[in-house]
């Protein structure tokens, strides 16, 4: 079925291309009811027309069909709302036969269960550890834009889980059995792109002994993560922008065009915006990859979740490498959060991996925390961004003016946050985002006692 919402043009043209495609299309209005023997809904809009989807999708929704929206200028707001309301993909039109097919074959066939991709890495939780309402938001879309075939562009300093996202994307979503492919941009020689990404037929250049299928061939029925895709040449931004629009792409010496169904996911951690404006990345490329977008914070921005991300880490170390390691001392956890961590999660980890494989102990201490640039009372003046040297110093007088408090009030909570001239709550927050327990300071008060 394809319902016309604001243009019959646009619906009838479909109709055509899902006709030559050897389907049965039929057109019908926006409200009109389910009829008996449709097997998938196609709506379609020129724009301002989503509203009147949403009052038909109840129709629909209680008739349990697959759900597809195709459309001009749809704003990603309008596509998240769409999916939640129950629209399971959508497509930005103009779009090719092929990619039309492709998509209504995707929902037409149900998705294997999750249990038999079980013996695949499932990566849709690992290390996505933390509390922040930033960081939620971010990690709440991950179901909905797995839930549709569309682009996603990933945005956030190195080492934010940029590849994370992208992999609990690929393995929630109907893809999940097909391939996860994974290529950095930067490490892709600028003249060989083309050739990467799309392969060579034999004879093709002088070298060119056995065809080569590319990475695109590779990931056919799956994924393809283009990390740091701000790194392409222009004249390779071309060659993906044309392979996004159509999902077609030629080999290098090949006469003729493959079509791919494979889905793309971008990252960056830079402002493509302003690259745009600088004229080193293409507008109509940046459109067509930000069709839904992530934007991951910086660790610095959610302090409070470092102590339960190296606990995670800790764990996951010790357990890897058959360590008798069982947690950190509160000193570390302070050392831990005193730094800015620059490397974000990705620092982290590498930091609290190399600790647990030293660790003398079954306790990681402050000592056994080896960060660049901080020596055991931190980093020096002049070491670090002005901005980053107040963020620490602020957070080595917390820590230090609570310990001192509650070591003055033998761990007495509510009298330390009188003294601080605080509420008992407020000051329950600092202590938490300092992983400051006050039974350390009571034992501390007893043991001073006997």
């Amino acid at each position: 079925m394809i319902s016309e919402l604001t243009t019959l043009g646009t619906a009838e043209a479909l109709c055509g291309e899902l006709a030559g495609l050897g389907m049965e299309p039929t057109l019908l209005g926006a409200a009109a009811p389910p009829q008996p023997g449709l097997r998938a809904a196609l709506f379609v809009t020129a724009g301002g027309g989503l509203q009147c989807l949403y009052g038909a999708l109840q129709h629909w929704r209680a008739a349990q069909l697959p759900l597809l929206l195709a459309g001009l200028a749809l704003r990603a707001e309008e596509l998240r709302a769409a999916l939640e309301h129950g629209v399971h993909d959508f497509m930005c039109l103009p779009c090719s036969a092929g990619e039309l097919g492709a998509r209504l074959q995707r929902v037409l066939v149900p998705a294997a269960p999750v249990a038999a991709a079980s013996a695949r890495p499932d990566p849709r939780l690992r290390d996505m550890v933390g509390t922040h309402p930033a960081f939620l938001r971010q990690v709440h879309k991950l179901p909905v834009f797995a839930s549709c075939d569309a682009g996603v562009l990933i945005l956030g300093e190195t080492g934010t889980g940029k590849e994370v996202c992208a992999q609990a994307i690929h393995y929630l979503s109907a893809r999940r059995s097909g391939p996860w492919v994974a290529v950095n941009c930067g490490a892709l020689p600028e003249g060989l792109v083309e050739n990467e990404l799309f392969g060579h037929v034999k004879g093709a250049y002088t070298t060119a002994h056995a065809s080569c299928g590319g990475l695109v061939r590779e990931a056919e029925g799956g994924s393809l993560f283009l990390d740091d895709v701000d790194c392409l040449a222009l004249p390779a931004q071309v060659k993906l922008l044309r392979f996004l629009q159509e999902h077609e792409y030629r080999p290098v010496g090949a006469s003729g065009v493959r079509h791919a169904d494979v889905r793309v996911i971008a990252a960056s951690n830079l402002c493509l915006p302003q690259l745009v404006a600088r004229g080193v990345f293409r507008q109509d490329l940046y459109f067509r990859l930000n069709v839904l977008a992530l934007e991951l914070p910086p660790l610095r921005e959610r302090p409070g979740d470092i102590a339960a991300l190296a606990r995670h880490f800790v764990q996951r170390f010790a357990r890897q490498y058959g360590r008798g390691v069982t947690g950190l001392t509160p000193q570390a956890l302070a050392r831990l959060q005193a730094h800015a961590w620059p490397g974000n999660v990705r620092e982290l980890q590498h930091t609290l991996e190399r600790a647990v494989l030293l660790a003398p102990g079954p306790e990681l201490g402050a000592c056994d925390i080896e960060l660049p640039g901080m020596g055991e009372g931190g980093a020096g003046p002049g070491e670090e961004p002005f901005n980053l040297a107040k963020r620490r110093v602020v957070r080595e007088f917390e820590r230090s003016y609570i310990e001192q408090l509650l070591a003055r009030c033998a761990g007495n909570v509510t009298r330390a946050a009188q003294h601080a001239g605080k509420d008992r709550r407020a000051f329950f927050e600092l202590m938490r985002k300092h992983a400051i327990t006050p039974a350390r300071f009571r034992a501390e008060a007893d043991t001073g006692a006997g």
